[in-house]
């Protein structure tokens, strides 16, 4: 695992090795204006000596996920930071970082560091995700990567709440984004529209499979995906089913979500 990148004179990239289906097998942590730490995933050398050579004031995440709060508690107690979540998930964030946040943010948020950093809602692939936008890069966690694609899964993943984010980021057009896994994006626009082709097009094939004679979850997941679902065929089936809610609300199916079943909507 490399050690620290810097990316520019405000923004200092550590990746940290997790466990789990985790994209790159690393979660990238950040440190902006030697001040605001983001998704302190666990402890490595590389990044106590990052934190040792700033003076954290802040911790956030850009979600709760494990694999991006796994150190909060502990550099929170070590630096005396402020910590930060998403307003109405506390309880949420407090349970998975093991530390109750101080304070909290909300789309528009203006965190006290350096030259500026907005929060931006990027609900969609969980709830409480955020971004964070400097003018040298946003800090996007799970909302892009540079190659692959994002889950976005039920019962927590919102697919009409993670196109708005992708769309929203490509609109404000960052200089580049600095994701929560993998290399940083130089070019934003690109990956927001190849993310927003992929899921896209996976949605018209969850659309077909229903429309051509479907009539449940697994039936949809056989027609939707031409490869081997071996060891994904859990993930492959809620993103199938968020998917398929995100169809019911737009009436261009009709979901039984206590059995799965499926049929054309009123607008299919």
């Amino acid at each position: 695992m490399s050690g620290p990148s810097s990316h520019s004179s405000r923004v200092v990239r550590i990746p940290i090795p997790v466990e789990g289906r985790v994209p790159t097998g690393a979660t990238n942590a950040y440190i902006v204006d030697d001040a605001f730490l983001i998704d302190p995933a666990g402890r490595t050398d590389d990044l106590d000596a990052a934190v040792d050579a700033a003076e954290i004031r802040h911790i956030a995440v850009t979600h709760s996920h494990p694999d991006h709060v796994g150190a909060v508690a502990e550099y929170a107690a070590e630096t005396g930071a402020t910590v930060w979540c998403r307003r109405g998930f506390e309880s949420r964030f407090a349970a998975a970082a093991g530390v109750e946040p101080d304070r909290t943010v909300v789309e528009g948020t203006e965190m006290p560091v350096g030259d500026g950093l907005r929060v931006i809602d990027t609900q969609g692939r969980v709830p409480d995700h955020v971004a964070f936008e400097t003018g040298e890069g946003t800090v996007c966690g799970d909302l892009v990567v540079a190659e692959g694609s994002v889950a976005v899964a039920a019962p927590e993943g919102d697919l009409r709440g993670y196109l708005v984010g992708l769309r929203r980021l490509h609109a404000r057009h960052p200089p580049r984004l600095l994701p929560g896994h993998g290399r940083p994006i130089d070019g934003p626009r690109a990956a927001c529209r190849r993310l927003l082709d992929h899921r896209l097009g996976r949605e018209q094939r969850v659309l077909t499979a229903v429309q051509e004679g479907a009539t449940d979850v697994d039936g949809v997941v056989d027609a939707a995906y031409d490869k081997d679902l071996s060891g994904f065929e859990d993930l492959a089936r809620a993103t199938v089913v968020a998917h398929l809610e995100k169809l019911d609300v737009e009436g261009r199916v009709a979901l039984d979500p206590g059995t799965g079943v499926v049929a054309p909507g009123t607008y299919s």
